[in-house]
């Protein structure tokens, strides 16, 4: 499912960063980069805005083909091939990462990335996009990450680390009002809210044999690790005695391949759908089952943008991107009997009302309020 920006399309041209930070040496930093998480759009989006910047990462997937990314020393040494073993290090890497100056920096961070700081002549002015503090430090119970062992003994000390070697970040920016809430408990700072960009126009824009479907069935989409409560997801269908589609991909595919065959109701798992075969799957579905707990969730507005409801959890970034009894229903449990009767409800919510939803994290909304964000944290 992976997912390439594109300029924002809707209208006028968007506000840009590039005439705050025309002329000035810009560097942009992210994490590690790989060719289909949200987080790695998000830096894609802020490069076009800024095409300027130089582009630092600790290292590039093998799965991933980004051009023009420098890469770190650590990409040199095996520990590229497990995060886990690599995090004590990295912020370390972020303090050795280059000689040359720059006047701003834009971290892009899930991470150590936020720490960064550059050695060379002259003042920086250190920007920070946070999509999460990192959760397997800071949220273990949430994240199954938190539970490695490589991580038990040095939580602490990298807890402290990452408050400690991040004091020099000038602004913050955070995905969600959930992020700026992490942020101000973990880190005691405050941050700007700038959600994600989603490309709505590609998901509204389907062609007419897509709005033509019948929405005759349920839709789960998303990375098929555990904590995207899949198993619940079939069990709702199975309640509900409806078909399921589930699309994506992870580690935990052969589980989910038994388990739906062993479900009640009619189960198909798409594997790696591209971008056109998922936005049918989306205006097809009667609504899309996403019981999770996420920092934002962009695969919901994805859906909104194709006028199907979502069915969610009342936590995290639900509360902000689905309107409860306008573009969806949200739940407080994590029980199949809470979401089958909300199923009968869906004819009450109108079409247009989600799409509109949906449209408030476009890409030039993103733009617009990276724009004030940086021109608001850079002065002169």
């Amino acid at each position: 499912m992976q997912r390439r920006p594109s300029a924002p399309r809707d209208g006028a041209a968007a506000p840009s960063p590039a005439g705050t930070l025309a002329g000035r040496p810009v560097a942009l930093v992210h994490e590690w980069f790989g060719a289909t998480g949200g987080s790695e759009n998000v830096f894609r989006q802020i490069a076009a805005q800024v095409p300027h910047a130089e582009r630092f990462v600790l290292w590039q997937d093998r799965d991933s083909d980004e051009p023009g990314l420098r890469e770190s020393w650590l990409a040199r040494t095996w520990l590229r091939r497990s995060k886990a073993a690599a995090l004590p290090v990295m912020p370390l890497v972020w303090r050795t990462l280059t000689r040359q100056h720059f006047d701003v920096v834009i971290s892009s961070s899930h991470a150590f990335a936020h720490t960064v700081r550059l050695v060379g002549a002259g003042p920086t002015r250190y920007l920070s996009y946070v999509h999460s503090p990192a959760r397997y430090l800071w949220s273990p119970a949430f994240d199954g990450r938190g539970s490695n062992p490589l991580l038990g003994l040095p939580r602490k000390a990298l807890r402290t680390a990452d408050v400690r070697l991040s004091r020099h970040v000038h602004s913050y920016a955070a995905n969600s009002r959930e992020v700026r809430a992490r942020i101000q408990r973990y880190w005691r700072r405050d941050a700007t809210v700038v959600n994600p960009p989603v490309d709505v126009e590609f998901f509204s824009g389907a062609p007419a044999a897509d709005r033509a479907q019948s929405r005759d069935y349920l839709l789960g989409v998303g990375r098929w690790i555990p904590y995207k409560n899949f198993d619940l997801v079939i069990a709702i269908a199975e309640a509900a005695g409806m078909p399921l589609v589930i699309a994506g991909s992870g580690p935990e595919e052969q589980n989910l391949r038994r388990a739906a065959a062993r479900a009640g109701v009619p189960v198909g798992l798409e594997v790696r759908p591209d971008r056109e075969r998922l936005r049918r799957l989306y205006w097809g579905a009667r609504a899309l089952l996403f019981p999770v707990h996420e920092d934002f969730g962009i695969i919901p507005v994805e859906a909104q943008a194709c006028r199907t409801p979502v069915l969610g959890l009342r936590r995290g970034g639900l509360l902000e991107t689905v309107v409860d009894g306008e573009s969806g229903f949200l739940v407080d449990a994590l029980a199949p009997r809470d979401y089958v009767p909300l199923l009968g409800r869906l004819d009450e919510l109108e079409p247009t009302r989600i799409a509109a939803q949906a449209a408030r994290f476009s890409e030039r909304e993103f733009a617009t309020r990276l724009a004030d964000w940086i021109a608001e944290s850079v002065p002169g």
